[in-house]
């Protein structure tokens, strides 16, 4: 007879390998079939709410991994809260205006955009973001992210559009916006303003030299030296600025020496006269530093020098933020490029002078530089210098410089007419400031780094010389020049805006634009010209709060929780915070969740030229998107993540396990019907208390990773339970009892009813990161449950104390301590050849006392428990040949060849074998199960 037949051997179609790539698409269409997002927000409907607002990502290109990080977690966030008992809808947006957009509308059209309208230009600028919108979406969807994606929030819509035009209004309302010359990041290859978060910062060589300027009028301050001159010594890395210098900056406080040299008298700071001295080539014995020193206050009296090589006088000046940490301590100043350059020259009245077009070219008026580019000249203006002999030092540096976000080209700083939001009107900073204290930063760090980034801002600048995006509502006169802007003329064109789009700015005729007979104030002209200048994206994007929080439908302002990568403290956080406390209301995000980048493996930035880029669609392919949701709750993602192919090996076999688990469980459950076959507590052995309890802290650990938003802590602790609380024990110990027992026999009820339990919670509580697998497995379990369909319309399951022994759970911590020491044993009794499978042992168990009193209360579950076929314990010395713990005092185990013969049933070896005619081939116990059949 094959006795095998008469096993209860696992059943299941749940599949051991997941074929997840075609899996996941099944499910897919399972859940957009059934409507599963919205049935679960009609099921949490008048449920406490909890949102996580989504910072839309650029409509360009397609998704990279950067992108399934930031998704994914969103994705994990808002799922746990569902499970949590939230109604947490997810409202996926993008941001559509734009240079990145722009730009690769400018790079498809080539030379045929010279003679374009920019409302053609801004026809297919749109038409390429909503390509890449379908694009991302489907993309998105295919990772396992739930969302209204039917219905999105796009910042080119009309409703969304008119918001920001309606929002600028708010700070146009509170005096907040103006326009002034001042000097910005601006991309000469872009043709615009830049906002310190559309750059990007990477080494590059630049020149460092050290200039000469003659002074001609010392005020009386010092002699000058009639023979060789006698000059300030200035130090730049930019020379391409000198042509627009107007004045030197000393600190006030720092002291000043004059040093004479074979180049002539040099004035500089008197900490860097020894290394400037040796760099310039001076031996000791060629310079002399004179005695006296001047406070750079002493030297604010007018002192007048010659600029090297431009007829224009140059002023001394000074500033607090000059320093000593490099160059002379004397700082060239150029107003028209420098942020702290034109702070001097607002404080002497100096000119925002930059003789630098849109293109980086020099004007017409710059004398030797006229037409070249300002990096080009560089070289240009050094040997200039040189020539004249004004030039005492040119070296290399290498430097970190700011480089344009879109074509990767550096920047400059250029003083250009732009609009600015006022920091210092309404208090804007210090309310800022004040807010960021109410607001839940994790990791912490973020609120010092936004603090920080918001105490020392200058003002916002808010115009873009560009196409796609949303027009400034101002007018100039034609006539005088004077500025028209107010609330009335904003509000009036906010209600064409949301009938018909911004296009109707570049479309129009003027009189449709203003409100009627709209006259000059100065002049009485009433011929306007129209602003050309767009928005700011930043601004675009920080309005998301007030166009959908406080205008969709099942939303709430604030938001619970702004989550996106630790380089939005300067992006979105900061120009959403800026946006809603300008307008008069609080932060407008309760709590700011930060993640780290992306890197490979060996922690290095990923880029194209490096060959280490992993695209998700790759992983997705190759390995399924369930693989890549693994990878994200597997690390801590408050650090850059590491991703390599030799990772994502590493989680699919940590997948495998996890799935194998569910698995075996499902496997067993194949006759168990928790209706018919449910088991009640008192029936339940001990070592199934003892997993429910495992059980209760597994739900306790992931609640609290889910609730703390660590989900590397939901990972490890989900695949620990699997791998050491379940498959390691107790489902080994289990298979006997599920395998041999009889089919309806009570303790194999109860070992089913505990499994069943497991499972049911196990899969609820991975279901936000495993969202496919934890879905399949659950189809398998409403089978006979009559659950809901989907996992992801369930709660969580909750801790039940019940089980939350804690002598139970110390009683078998010991007992399975001194598995481990039985374990072993068996495996050195193993390698001397004595046995092959554990049943083959019997285990002799020498102990002291209390040990020995301890052991024998369980002596009925040990067999099964150590897996093996016998058992003995003696309270006696432990003899010499036995194995003898070095974890456990007074603990020792002999093993031995197991008495009797092997049962063909149930592989344990006993001396019952062979007593029954009709089954001689099988134990005591197998026969009984045979014939109650």
């Amino acid at each position: 007879m094959d006795y095998k037949d008469t096993l209860n051997l696992p059943k299941t179609d749940f599949p051991m390998k997941a074929n997840l790539t075609k899996m996941e698409e099944v499910l897919l269409e399972r859940w957009k079939t059934r409507n599963i997002y919205k049935r679960l927000r009609d099921k949490n409907k008048g449920k406490k709410k909890y949102i996580l607002h989504d910072g839309p990502p650029y409509a360009n290109g397609n998704i990279h991994i950067g992108h399934a990080l930031n998704k994914i977690l969103k994705d994990i966030i808002v799922k746990s809260k569902s499970m949590e008992g939230f109604d947490a809808p997810y409202v996926p947006g993008w941001d559509c205006h734009g240079l990145p957009i722009e730009h690769q509308v400018d790079k498809s059209l080539g030379a045929k955009k010279r003679g374009m309208s920019r409302l053609e230009i801004r026809r297919l600028c749109r038409e390429y973001a909503e390509k890449y919108v379908n694009i991302q979406r489907d993309e998105f969807k295919r990772l396992g992210i739930f969302g209204d994606w039917d219905q999105p929030y796009l910042t080119m819509t009309n409703s969304y559009e008119a918001t920001i035009v309606r929002e600028f209004g708010k700070f146009v309302e509170r005096g907040g916006v103006y326009k002034s010359k001042k000097p910005v990041l601006w991309c000469t290859s872009c043709e615009t303003a830049l906002a310190e978060a559309e750059v990007e910062y990477s080494d590059k060589e630049s020149p460092a030299i050290y200039v000469k300027f003659k002074v001609i009028n010392p005020q009386g301050l010092f002699a000058v030296n009639p023979a060789k001159g006698t000059y300030f010594v200035i130090w730049t890395t930019t020379p391409w600025t000198l042509p627009a210098n107007l004045a030197i900056a000393l600190h006030p406080m720092l002291r000043y020496r004059l040093v004479k040299t074979p180049a002539g008298d040099l004035i500089l700071n008197q900490e860097l006269i020894e290394p400037c001295m040796k760099k310039f080539g001076f031996k000791s014995d060629e310079f002399e530093i004179t005695d006296g020193a001047w406070p750079g206050a002493e030297l604010d009296m007018g002192i007048i020098c010659k600029h090297p090589f431009i007829d224009r006088e140059v002023k001394i000046i000074t500033g607090e933020h000059v320093t000593n940490d490099a160059g002379t301590g004397c700082v060239h100043t150029a107003p028209g490029h420098g942020e702290e350059d034109y702070e001097m020259a607002l404080k002497y009245g100096l000119d925002i002078y930059s003789p630098v077009n849109s293109r980086g070219q020099f004007m017409d008026d710059v004398p030797f530089f006229a037409g070249m580019h300002v990096f080009e000249a560089n070289k240009a203006i050094n040997q200039k210098m040189r020539e004249l002999g004004v030039l005492l030092k040119e070296e290399l540096i290498t430097h970190s410089y700011p480089h344009c976000w879109r074509c990767k080209k550096p920047v400059i700083f250029r003083a250009t007419e732009q609009w600015f939001i006022s920091m210092e009107t309404d208090n804007l900073r210090s309310r800022a400031l004040d807010a960021i204290e109410s607001v839940n930063w994790i990791p912490r760090w973020g609120m010092d780094r936004i603090k920080g980034m918001i105490s020392v801002r200058p003002d916002w600048c808010i115009s873009r010389q560009r196409t796609w995006g949303v027009p400034i509502i101002a007018y100039t006169c034609r006539k005088c020049g004077h500025l028209l802007l107010n609330t009335d003329i904003v509000n009036h064109v906010v209600n064409l805006v949301e009938a018909e789009g911004t296009d109707i700015w570049f479309s129009a005729d003027t009189s449709k634009l203003l409100p009627e007979d709209i006259s000059c104030p100065k002049c009485k002209n009433k011929d306007w010209e129209r602003e050309t200048d767009i928005l700011d994206v930043w601004f675009d994007s920080g309005v998301s709060h007030a166009a959908v929080l406080e205008q969709r439908e099942g939303l709430s302002w604030p938001a619970d929780m702004y989550l996106e990568g630790s380089d939005q403290h300067r992006g979105w956080f900061h120009s959403s915070l800026l946006e809603a406390i300008g307008t008069g209301r609080d932060a407008p995000y309760r709590a700011v969740l930060t993640h780290g980048f992306v890197v490979d493996g060996s922690g290095r930035k990923m880029s194209k030229s490096a060959g280490n880029v992993i695209s998700p669609q790759e992983v997705i392919n190759q390995h399924g998107a369930e693989i890549l949701r693994l990878w994200v709750a597997a690390e801590d993602y408050r650090e850059d993540i590491r991703i390599s192919r030799e990772i994502l090996i590493q989680l699919t076999e940590a997948y495998r396990r996890i799935r194998n688990t569910c698995r075996f469980l499902l496997g067993n459950l194949y006759d168990f019907d928790p209706k018919i076959h449910w088991v009640s507590d008192d029936k339940l052995l001990e070592i199934d208390r003892w997993a429910l309890l495992r059980l209760q802290r597994l739900i306790s650990r992931i609640d609290k990773g889910y609730s703390d938003f660590e989900f590397h802590i939901v990972f490890h602790s989900l695949h620990n339970f699997c791998v050491v609380d379940m498959s390691s024990l107790y489902l080994d110990i289990l298979k006997d009892r599920l395998y041999t027992f009889h089919k309806d026999s009570p303790d194999r009820r109860a070992a089913q009813r505990t499994i069943y339990q497991i499972l049911k919670a196990m899969v609820r509580l991975m279901a936000p990161v495993l969202s496919f697998t934890s879905d399949e497995a659950w189809s398998y379990i409403v089978k006979v449950t009559g659950d809901e369909e989907s996992v992801h319309m369930e709660l969580f399951p909750e801790v039940e104390k019940i089980y939350c022994d804690e002598g139970l759970e110390a009683k078998w911590e010991r007992l399975i301590n001194i598995r481990g020491e039985v374990a072993r044993a068996l495996e050195s009794a193993r390698k001397d050849r004595l046995i092959g499978h554990s049943l083959e042992a019997h285990v002799e168990i020498f102990a002291g006392h209390e040990l020995h009193n301890f052991l024998k209360a369980s002596e009925g579950e040990l067999t099964s428990f150590f897996i093996v076929s016998s058992v003995s314990i003696k309270e006696d010395v432990i003899p010499r040949n036995a194995f003898q713990s070095k974890e456990i005092e007074g603990l020792g185990v002999i093993v031995t060849r197991a008495g009797g013969n092997k049962c063909e049933r149930c592989w344990n070896y006993s001396e019952s074998v062979g007593n029954d005619k009709e089954h001689p081939t099988v134990c005591s116990r197998c026969a009984d199960v045979l014939r109650t059949g």
